[in-house]
């Protein structure tokens, strides 16, 4: 009785929603960093143990709305990180030995100064509200040219320039950032504080420094740089993207597997 109480409800909520009298919600379009996130994080649960084939590209796609270029870049994200092996007709499967990827966290400048025995201080240079340019814009991830804020800050440690911020902050995501003055707290501890991230990026480089650099961090022009380019995302949606610069080569960052 109860078995066939259950097939006769599964025939009826079918033929309702072939009627149109239930209406069935497609998956929203998602972006590859929302795909690569969900993938994961089943992988991470179990939902797709170590060896399983997980559904092909063209299925994926399907399930979350969108095309099967933005699957592969997420499936081809996870394959760099080692979470999933790709073969050709074969599919992709889970990765049997997962890799540990290198994990950077995200420091705070004035613990970091003051773990040395040094005096940390803070001067705020710049806060405005802009339109968010064409590099912006891709930087942020942003669909469409809205307002950003613009903060630049310079870290002192016992009074002498450590690093330079240049910070640009997503206000679509973190609307709380407009009221907040940044005359006491910087926004690398503001952010960490108030807006969690899902997952950051950062890309290392030197350069030599040009006059209003060489200026801001009282060296010669010319000097050696250390810069860290990082951007942050909560789920598919851009957080911030900062540009931090040190002065010579002494600054270390170390990472952990």
């Amino acid at each position: 009785m109860f078995v066939a109480f259950n097939v006769g409800y599964e025939d009826r909520h079918k033929n309702l929603i072939q009627n149109g009298q239930i209406q069935v919600r497609k998956p929203r379009t998602s972006s590859f960093q929302a795909i690569k996130t969900d993938i994961l994080k089943k992988i991470k649960e179990g939902y797709w143990a170590p060896g399983d084939t997980i559904p092909g590209e063209e299925s994926i796609a399907t399930d979350y709305g969108c095309s099967r270029v933005t699957v592969n870049r997420a499936l081809r994200e996870l394959a760099e990180s080692g979470y999933v092996e790709r073969r050709r007709k074969s599919g992709t499967r889970v990765s049997m030995n997962m890799q540990r990827a290198a994990r950077i966290e995200i420091p705070l400048v004035r613990k970091e100064i003051e773990a040395k025995g040094n005096a940390y201080s803070y001067l705020l240079l710049e806060k405005s509200e802009e339109k968010a340019t064409d590099w912006v814009q891709v930087k942020l991830n942003l669909q469409k040219a809205g307002p950003v804020l613009h903060v630049r800050c310079l870290h002192l440690s016992d009074g002498t320039p450590y690093q330079y911020e240049d910070r640009w902050i997503n206000l679509d995501r973190v609307p709380a950032a407009r009221d907040e003055t940044f005359s006491h707290i910087s926004p690398n501890e503001w952010l960490v504080k108030e807006e969690p991230f899902s997952e950051a990026e950062h890309t290392f480089s030197a350069a030599l420094a040009d006059k209003e650099t060489a200026s801001l961090l009282e060296i010669a022009e010319n000097d050696p740089l250390f810069i860290v380019e990082r951007r942050t995302w909560q789920a598919d949606i851009t957080i911030t993207a900062v540009k931090l610069t040190f002065p010579g080569t002494t600054y270390k960052m170390i990472s952990r597997g």
